[in-house]
């Protein structure tokens, strides 16, 4: 795995729990609580803030503090598209890397990820999701792509799309469809996986409009 500092774990973090569901748009985000619930001093803390405001997760200012940013329904189009060019690659680059206990790991985290939807544990399940994505991504060692993609990731509303019913059991079945890819070092069905995962969750966020 490769090393992260105190600042970027923090920023991992939160971007799992804003992802997720766990802290809702709109909250403000105390620096204080932040740093006690994960046992760190403040300043790390406040500079993984700061990543993650000029990557779009949040906004602040010295008065207010900061809060995670509404979600802009008018800019999911464009995103859309985008998530399907950059994350498509990193796949491509995942397949090219990924390793025989990447693909343990990964398969890890896609049952754990069945086990809490089945058990109704949807912020859990919303929480895993984010974490087998982001050691898949990690995988490709494309960290330009992969920077570019968390940005469009503060701009997504996974926490309303993971929110639909039977979303769960799609994501299952399209999880496993990408791991089979990767077992077999098939680069075009491994793009076309995760084409079809990105665009599956979109339609239904169509659906709920």
């Amino acid at each position: 795995m490769e090393y992260r500092t105190k600042e970027e774990q923090v920023a991992d973090f939160l971007r799992e729990q804003i992802i997720s569901g766990a802290i809702a748009r709109g909250s403000r985000l105390k620096q204080a609580e932040i740093a006690e619930q994960l046992h760190l001093s403040i300043t790390p803390v406040r500079e993984a803030l700061k990543l993650l405001e000029a990557e779009g997760y949040i906004s602040g200012d010295s008065y207010r503090g900061a809060r995670v940013v509404p979600f802009d329904a008018a800019a999911s189009s464009e995103i859309l598209n985008l998530r399907l060019l950059l994350e498509t690659q990193l796949v491509k680059g995942t397949v090219e890397k990924i390793k025989a206990q990447d693909i343990v790991e990964l398969r890890q985290l896609a049952e754990e990820f069945a086990v809490a939807f089945a058990k109704g544990d949807r912020a859990v399940a919303r929480g895993i999701n984010y974490r087998f994505h982001r050691r898949m991504y990690d995988i490709a060692d494309m960290p330009q792509t992969l920077h570019f993609t968390q940005i469009l990731w503060a701009r997504y509303p996974f926490d309303i799309i993971n929110a639909a019913h039977d979303r769960g059991n799609d994501a299952v079945a399209e999880h496993e469809e990408i791991l089979q890819a990767f077992a077999a070092g098939d680069v075009t069905a491994a793009m076309l996986a995760m084409r079809k995962h990105i665009e599956s969750g979109w339609s239904v966020l169509k659906a709920a409009k």
